[in-house]
């Protein structure tokens, strides 16, 4: 039964307002000052389209969804409560694999919804197929890439032929949807094509090494996106098919930042294995081939720091691993409060996603106003006192700009090899998630202060406050 009288007209207004929502809300996310509030705007806007679904006269019981309602909605408190800060990558991969799973099964749904039988239209039937190819990949790659960020695989596994066996699979699967929408009734063929879609996504993402997760976990949210927007054009939804579009285009443009930030093509990015070899290196204060390593305690590094006029910390993955943001704000606090400048460089692509770091010094409290990217913080490195390492590794290799056999030159990074002194905290002299050692460690400029990040920032605050 269709909507009558002013019901179609206060359903469409809706979704046009959620839509206004969507995109204000998207473009105050573009900085930290703003984003919470842009967030906010992006649920309005959901909630909103939801409310406006629900006044559809198509719906017959309200049973069911209420129970779904009420268990997605502990489910998520709980995760929202319960998941830690540094496990946000993790997190977002696995919304983008229910967001493209949820899309997959909506347009199953409509396909089985009589039997298997055709779509009305050549249209309805394309977007079906596309909604269940893009939504299934979406799902499998985006729980492999929770895998590899769980630290389960993060290198990248690939065996010979490997990109001929993935193009074979995925013609198989064109090949299905083809055929679905030619012929129509033939669920069989249609569960192949779910399942070839589900093993696609696999492949996908196995072959990708540790180091490319940030573009993953951003065009796999494109893939979430866009497989929402071909569910709309199956439902005739317009609020579903704008806020698919937006995010697969937003997602988009985000792997291609992510993409420019390490100087390679997405191609290079998801065919190339970068970081499937690591090199041999020397742990803790040992260094490989007889490269001289220079260790600092905590007691110098923090005398070093304290009588600098300026300070730079540029967070990695080593932070956000030991959970260490909390002291990195106290010692930058304290630093201030000496009258040392304190800034924070943030590379795109530090972390395990986009804006990895942005979200974990937010939750810390670090002013915003100490937050620089790249390119504003690299003009200033040649005039900073100490350039303080936090985990980093790749984002700060030279090789990036003077070995050109390296894998990472012509990769943009901080340099704090420019400043004055430059601190290194690491657990050991280990190579980063491409796999390439990193000749920083060994330079006359550089020290190393070895040790969970955590409890080294921990010492130095107490060092700090020592000094008169």
């Amino acid at each position: 039964m269709e909507p009558t009288g002013i019901l179609p007209i206060v359903i469409e207004i809706a979704y046009l307002l959620a839509a206004v929502l969507f995109i204000v809300g998207l473009a105050r996310l573009s900085s930290p000052t703003t984003a919470r509030g842009g967030n906010f705007l992006g649920a309005v806007g959901m909630a909103l389209a939801m409310v406006a679904t629900l006044l559809d006269t198509h719906i017959v019981s309200f049973t069911w969804i209420i129970v779904g309602v009420v268990i997605g909605s502990a489910i998520g408190a709980f995760l929202a409560r319960w998941v830690k800060m540094t496990a946000m990558p993790q997190m977002v991969a696995v919304f983008n694999g229910f967001g493209g799973g949820a899309s997959a099964l909506v347009a199953a749904a409509e396909y089985l919804r009589e039997g298997g039988s055709a779509a009305e239209s050549f249209s309805v039937s394309l977007t079906i197929m596309l909604s269940v190819l893009i939504g299934a990949v979406t799902f499998s790659g985006s729980f492999i890439a929770w895998a590899k960020l769980e630290g389960h695989f993060e290198r990248a596994l690939t065996y010979p032929g490997q990109q001929v066996v993935n193009a074979l699979i995925f013609l198989v699967g064109i090949a299905a949807g083809v055929f679905l929408i030619l012929s129509g009734q033939h669920v069989d063929v249609f569960i192949v094509l779910a399942g070839v879609s589900l093993i696609l996504g696999v492949l996908f993402v196995m072959p990708i090494g540790g180091a490319d997760m940030p573009v993953v976990v951003a065009l796999l949210n494109s893939y979430s996106g866009l497989a929402a927007a071909a569910t709309g054009f199956v439902l005739g939804n317009a609020a579903l098919i704008i806020s698919g579009a937006l995010v697969g285009a937003s997602g988009i443009i985000l792997s291609n930042i992510m993409c420019r930030a390490m100087n390679r093509s997405l191609a290079n990015v998801l065919f190339g294995a970068f970081g499937s070899q690591a090199e041999a290196v020397g742990g803790g204060g040992t260094a490989a081939e007889g490269k001289i390593v220079r260790d600092i305690n905590a007691e110098d590094a923090a005398i070093m720091m304290a009588y600098s006029d300026s300070v730079v910390f540029v967070p990695g993955y080593g932070m956000a691993v030991a959970q260490a943001q909390h002291q990195v704000r106290e010692l930058a606090e304290l630093l201030g409060e000496r009258g040392v400048s304190v800034k924070f460089a943030i590379h795109p692509v530090a972390g395990r996603m986009p804006g990895h770091m942005n979200v974990l010094l937010a939750e810390a409290n670090v002013p915003y106003d100490q937050l620089f990217e790249m390119d504003q913080i690299n003009p200033e490195m040649e005039r900073t006192d100490v350039a303080v390492v936090i985990g980093a590794n790749d984002v700060v290799n030279p090789d990036a700009e003077e070995n050109k056999s390296s894998p990472l030159y012509g990769m943009p990074i901080i340099k704090v090899h420019d400043a004055h002194n430059c601190i290194v905290m690491k657990r050991s002299l280990n190579p980063g998630f491409a796999g390439v050692d990193n000749p920083l460690f060994y330079k006359d400029k550089t020290r190393m202060l070895f040790g969970d990040a955590k409890k080294s920032l921990t010492a130095l605050v107490n060092e700090l406050k020592k000094i008169d």
